[in-house]
């Protein structure tokens, strides 16, 4: 496959998956700012941008809506949903002689129809139809696309994503220390609840519903599932298998961080989330920028603000 197209499957599913992660950990922290008073609410949106990989202003107070206006609808933000889209749309153009109608079409409407500004009272509304325009392009995907070398660049980087995706949002639990949103919460924000309590049958407490974003090996946005399905593609992308270790970089990064997550005890995890979540975020982003160097090198990586930090 020629290196443009790979760069291009491998950005739609990032972007994508992007959009949709993004909506889901915005829809959760300004719902929960709405709804505490007791949160400040400056502290909180500044920590958000930082963990969402967003230039943080320093000469004046930041609130619910400046969050809404950089990390919603923004075009010119990297981590904004509006800028997903377009670069989404943007890449699906690049690669428009293996990328179906279908998808074209959805990418190019979704992109007609984002919005330039949100209304106060149908905020919840809009990341919802976020929700369902990635929904929608990822089924159109899973649905209709050959499992050839297209299909594995797709999902190696939507998987990349997502796992990145579940550590930014595991992250923002300590965001506003004893006011954070509640584990059953963030488990509703990954649509993970239903599945949860399917597997614990209980109520989530902190240690479980950790596990299971984390470690469940059966629910596709938990890290370890995310991890281990991008290795995956990584293997059939290349099937060539070394006598001794692993000479792909981009594997060796993804077998680390999965062995980490896998034999630490995840009471010590919880200890010290922020820290591990940026681990796993700096571990994806590298794993990127070597999938980059190795199969689309001519071009710089169209990383978002953070990952190069």
């Amino acid at each position: 496959m020629l290196s443009r197209i790979a760069e291009s499957l491998f950005w739609i599913g990032r972007y994508i998956e992007r959009s949709d992660g993004t909506a889901r950990i915005l829809d959760v922290h300004l719902q929960l700012l709405l709804e505490d008073p007791w949160i400040e609410e400056n502290l909180a949106c500044r920590s958000l941008l930082s963990v969402m990989g967003a230039e943080v202003p320093e000469d004046r107070e930041i609130s619910r809506a400046d969050v809404l206006a950089l990390l919603a609808v923004d075009r010119s933000e990297p981590a904004s949903i509006a800028y997903s889209l377009g670069a989404a749309r943007e890449n699906a153009r690049r690669a428009r002689e293996i990328v179906s109608s279908e998808l074209w079409e959805c990418l190019n409407t979704t992109r007609a129809r984002m919005p330039r500004k949100v209304a106060g009272d149908k905020v919840h509304e809009f990341f919802g139809w976020v929700r369902e325009r990635s929904a929608l392009a990822v089924g159109i995907i899973e649905s209709a696309t050959s499992r050839d070398e297209a299909w594995q660049f797709f999902t190696l980087g939507r998987s990349i994503e997502r796992a990145d995706m579940t550590a930014r949002l595991l992250a923002t639990r300590s965001l506003t220390e004893a006011s954070g949103p509640s584990w059953t919460t963030i488990l509703r924000s990954c649509g993970a609840y239903e599945a949860y309590l399917r597997t614990y049958r209980g109520v989530p407490s902190a240690k479980n519903a950790a596990e299971f974003l984390l470690l469940d090996r059966l629910f596709p946005r938990s890290i370890l599932f995310s991890v281990r399905r991008a290795e995956a593609c990584m293997r059939d992308i290349d099937p060539r298998a070394d006598r001794s270790g692993t000479s792909d970089q981009a594997q060796r990064l993804l077998g680390q961080i999965r062995s980490q997550l896998e034999y630490r005890p995840i009471v010590e995890i919880l200890d010290d989330l922020p820290h591990h979540m940026d681990s796993v975020q700096l571990a994806t982003s590298a794993a990127s920028e070597a999938i980059r160097q190795r199969y689309f090198p001519s071009n710089a990586a169209p990383n978002w603000v953070s990952e190069n930090s």
